[in-house]
Formats: C-alpha cells, structure tokens, sequence
C-alpha cells in the first residue's frame, strides 16, 4: 500500500494533557503537508487550530478537518455536557467528534441509553461526523459485539477502538471483530498503539477506515531524513 494512501486514513492525533499550542500547531501543519484525514486535538485549540488551518490552506474548499474528543477519555460524563461540548466544538470549526460511551451503563447492559446518548450527541453535531469510542480493552467479547450492533443502530458514522488512555489501543483481533459485526455503513476506526506504516497497513487491510495514531506521520518523517 502507497504511503500517501495510508496518510489519508490518519487521524494525526495529539491529546496529551500538556499539549501546547506549538505543538498543536506543528500537528496541523503535518497534517496539511501529509494530506490527513484530519487533526484530532483538544477542544481548547480547536478554534485556534481551524482558523490556522484556514489560513495556511487559503480558505481553499478542501481544508484539513479538526476532529476533537468529547466525554474524554472516560465518558462517564452526562449526555447533556457530551452534547453541549459537540456543540460548542462544532461552533468553534470541529466537524469531526469523537465521543466515548458510558461505559458504566455497557457493564450494566443499559445499552438503550448508550444508544439514546449517541443520538441525541449526533444531533449536537449539527450533521458533522461522528465517532463512538467504545474502549475495547475493558470490554469483554459479547459486550464489543453488542456495542457494535448498538452503533449500527444509531445515527453515528464510526465505531472506534479505543481513547489510548486506558491501558490498551487498538488489536488486529478487535478490528476484525468490530468490521464483522457492524452493519448499515458504519465505518470503523482502529486507535491507540499504531505504532509503525506495517501497523497502519495492516488495520487497514483488515477494515479500518480510520487511523488514530501520532506515530505514523512520524515514522513517514523519519524515513525522509
């Protein structure tokens, strides 16, 4: 696979607690060089990264998207801050959402309410894209296929492995699992310990449509050195 094809799946991510907007700004300015899928950052630098990007990339029609995180990483945050956060993100120039589900309700198989969240969050994101983080490495098996039928249910665009903050990312064994059972055009993005362009290959060979990762453009760096 062509690296500029694997680029074009990555969701060049950085969501370290103490980000600052140099960095940020050097996350966009990679990500319109390598041709990304988007930049996916903290909701404090989202309108300061849309208006670089803007600016960088002219006002031209195919600009770089700004993703960011919302009930991040824990999710156990209410349904009304999730959608007030989307919409304020969304205000601010986000047209790409990232939410993690409450997983306190998936353990307690309350997945009605799981369901009811993810819809009323999509509405707050004004028809922008939508992505359910559903944290896989605290799941059990019958609980990622369940989820994976919930997001197929509802009005979401992707079902994602991972936050990165949990102690686990992204398995080729989960991604299969989660392109398997998701239904009704649902995409799958694969996050978390994509490490190198092999990893990234081979997620996407198995289904991913999107990658969340920070290495990868990295690596790419690296081999132009």
């Amino acid at each position: 696979m062509e690296i500029k094809e694997i680029l074009r799946h990555v969701d060049h991510t950085l969501l370290a607690q103490g980000a600052t907007w140099e960095e940020i700004r050097a996350i966009c300015d990679d990500g319109i060089k390598y041709g990304c899928a988007s930049v996916c950052i903290p909701q404090t630098y989202v309108g300061r990264a849309a208006r670089y990007i803007a600016e960088q990339q002219h006002y031209g029609e195919n600009q770089l998207p700004v993703c960011t995180v919302i009930g991040f990483p824990n999710g156990y945050t209410t349904t009304g801050i999730k959608c007030m956060e989307a919409e304020m993100s969304v205000a601010e120039g986000a047209t790409e959402i990232d939410m993690v589900v409450n997983l306190g309700w998936v353990k307690e198989g309350r997945y009605d309410l799981v369901l009811q969240e993810i819809n009323s969050v999509k509405i707050s994101c004004h028809g922008n894209i939508l992505k359910v983080i559903i944290e896989t490495c605290l799941l059990t098996e019958e609980e990622k296929i369940r989820l994976c039928e919930v997001v197929s249910q509802s009005n979401a665009d992707y079902i994602k492995t991972s936050t990165g903050f949990a102690g686990g990312g992204a398995t080729r064994e989960d991604v299969a699992l989660m392109v398997a059972h998701t239904t009704n055009g649902k995409k799958v993005k694969a996050s978390g310990g994509i490490a190198t362009l092999q990893d990234a290959e081979d997620f996407l060979n198995l289904g991913a449509d999107r990658l969340g990762t920070s290495r990868v453009v990295k690596a790419v760096k690296a081999m132009e050195q």
